[in-house]
């Protein structure tokens, strides 16, 4: 994914916030307050457009006081790892790896609506750990203002534990986060949005590390095949693709859709659909809103 942006260590942190709309230069002076605050900080990283831009902005503001942490696991594909470990280095933060099994944590596997909430209630316990031993004050996590509007349980625990969320506290939306890691060189300004592997079940589900392969090899196979933003949703013998709209007629392109099937079936999947309202965040949680509807 890194080499399809333009972006090198000698670009990476050129200022171009000039060019950025007001409300969110704006924003961007407040979060640096915030993070000068601090006075030392761990960040949760996982490459993604929003922690990416948090650790930027945090080594920007405080220097060696800056660190990030990131948990391998089965729920975190190695690509998403990989690059991490690039992001990181091309901003040239201390980072530390750990290892993590969310299959593990009770309650997890069962798939329920709190999920998160039991997978963040730990990592977040080993990231702060980890903080302490480094001797840092605050853990920090990459959630933005937009993540307000959606059911996420993870940010119970987050509160809990004293987490802080530097980007929402700001106000800064995902458009604004992109508009701003544009400005100043970082090469996920426009990468596609992710989410771990155990978001592709219905609730439910029973998550075991048998299926989340199965659903990581169905997203390498579309990532290979030049698709940028989708999902690979699970339903026992069938699995749902999600594709951003504007490469849903790649989808049906015959060539391409016979690789797909064969593909898709060859991992183990009897059958291929794909979903016409196309690739949106949150969708397993959709079923939850029309209950609450009810």
């Amino acid at each position: 994914m890194l080499k399809a942006f333009a972006a090198d260590s000698a670009s990476v942190g050129v200022n171009r916030l000039d060019a950025v709309s007001p409300g969110a230069q704006k924003k961007y002076g407040r979060l640096k307050e915030i993070l000068q605050g601090m006075r030392s900080v761990v960040v949760a990283f996982s490459g993604g457009v929003d922690s990416t831009f948090l650790l930027k902005a945090a080594f920007d503001a405080l220097g060696e006081k800056t660190a990030a942490v990131t948990a391998t696991s089965p729920t975190y594909p190695d690509r998403e790892l990989n690059e991490a470990k690039k992001l990181a280095v091309l901003i040239g933060a201390r980072h530390i790896v750990f290892e993590s099994n969310e299959l593990l944590i009770p309650n997890f596997s069962e798939n329920t609506e709190k999920r998160c909430y039991f997978c963040k209630s730990e990592l977040f316990a080993i990231a702060f750990e980890k903080a302490r031993q480094m001797g840092f004050e605050c853990l920090a996590d990459g959630s933005n203002a937009d993540d307000l509007k959606d059911y996420r349980p993870g940010r119970a625990a987050a509160k809990e534990l004293g987490v802080r969320s530097p980007l929402q506290e700001a106000g800064l939306s995902k458009s604004e986060i992109r508009e701003l890691s544009c400005a100043l060189q970082l090469p996920t300004w426009n990468k596609p949005a992710f989410a771990c592997l155990s978001s592709r079940f219905p609730y439910g589900t029973k998550i075991t590390e048998e299926r989340l392969s199965k659903v990581q090899r169905g997203e390498d196979l579309l990532a290979l095949l030049g698709f940028r933003q989708f999902r690979v949703r699970y339903h026992g013998d069938s699995v749902r693709i999600e594709a951003d709209p504007c490469e849903m007629n790649r989808l049906l392109d015959e060539v391409l859709r016979k690789k797909i099937i064969a593909g898709f079936k060859e991992i183990g999947f009897i059958y291929v659909t794909i979903d016409l309202e196309g690739y949106r965040t949150g969708s397993m949680n959709e079923a939850l809103r029309k209950e609450t509807e009810q």
